[in-house]
């Protein structure tokens, strides 16, 4: 049976607005759009449960409108929540811009996903065959890192725990930020991060150094590289990289999510690291040429869309060329 995917990150309301550019300083804009959306640790969330893996929430969520909107998220979605919700704050919310180019900008405010304590942690129980993620976010607020490291520290040693730093690395002290390394089975980052951890450097070679410096008990590391796709460094020695696929992309925000969901569900069905890093390619390809951060496309979406680009994969996650 497969296991579990268990997020202990953090879930936040996105308020999106679509503007055609960014506004200079000390000037306006009026948005061409705007939605309220759940988002944060939702977008991976999704896509882990959209491509087969049942997912379930540690993480805290609020009192208040923004917690409740990010329930009715959760139930939709047939993600269950293992904690009960913080009496005394609401969840957190981010403004993102989506400017004309696809690009984005945020500016985030902490709410009850800010604050742990082992208390709330105890409701979180782990079971033979999970997997354990979380993101730099929650490793960021001096409220819950302490918290949250421990406990990352405590998990069974057969436990498999996927860790991705997210922008938010330089606001991770450097001491949590090695402990949570040290435990990372699989480590999934874009370029910039992986070059704050391990210094400037070809993708190669910052993965090498990331691997024998930084996370000594990992399988392996993924450098993510936007529609260039990425690259696979398996702690074994070998290095591949794993070209992403050509669309019109429409919305890039939940991409590096939908990425870092994809890539765990499919190795908890045993699909070799580099044919799970081409299908989460796969998959963040198809959720930029969608609006909304939670955007993942299910697992036959992206098989068909393999299919289409000559690659298929078999149940027991193979890849094949197909006839063209």
């Amino acid at each position: 049976m497969r296991g579990r995917l268990v997020h202990v990150g953090s879930a936040v309301v996105d308020y999106v607005y679509r503007i055609d550019a960014l506004p200079a300083a000390g000037t306006e804009k009026t948005a061409t759009s705007y939605a309220r959306v759940a988002g944060g640790g939702f977008n991976m969330m999704v896509a882990a449960s959209r491509t087969g893996m049942k997912v379930v929430f540690g993480g805290q969520l609020g009192t208040g409108p923004d917690g409740d909107f990010l329930r009715a998220a959760f139930a939709a979605e047939g993600i269950e929540t293992l904690t009960p919700p913080s009496p005394s704050m609401d969840s957190g919310n981010c403004v993102a811009m989506i400017s004309g180019d696809a690009e984005r900008t945020f500016v985030s405010w902490p709410g009850a996903e800010s604050q742990l304590t082992p208390a709330m942690m105890k409701p979180v129980t782990i079971m033979a065959g999970d997997w354990v993620f979380t993101s730099g976010y929650t490793l960021s607020y001096p409220g819950s890192r302490d918290v949250l490291t421990d406990w990352i520290e405590a998990l069974p040693a057969d436990i498999a725990f996927v860790f991705d730093p997210t922008p938010v690395i330089a606001y991770i002290p450097r001491s949590i930020l090695d402990r949570v390394l040290a435990r990372t089975t699989w480590l999934s980052c874009n370029t910039n991060e992986a070059a704050e951890i391990a210094g400037a450097g070809d993708a190669q070679t910052v993965a090498i150094r990331l691997l024998a410096e930084h996370c000594p008990r990992a399988e392996g590391v993924v450098i993510r590289a936007g529609a260039h796709g990425c690259l696979v460094r398996i702690a074994d020695g070998g290095t591949r990289a794993v070209p992403g696929f050509k669309v019109e992309a429409v919305d890039t925000n939940g991409a590096g999510d939908t990425h870092i969901g994809a890539f765990i569900s499919a190795l908890s069905r045993s699909t070799p690291p580099c044919e799970a890093a081409r299908y989460a390619n796969a998959a963040a390809a198809l959720s930029v040429t969608r609006h909304g951060g939670s955007s993942a496309p299910t697992h036959e979406e992206i098989q068909e869309f393999l299919n289409q680009h000559g690659l298929a994969t078999t149940a027991h996650g193979r890849e094949e060329a197909t006839a063209t």
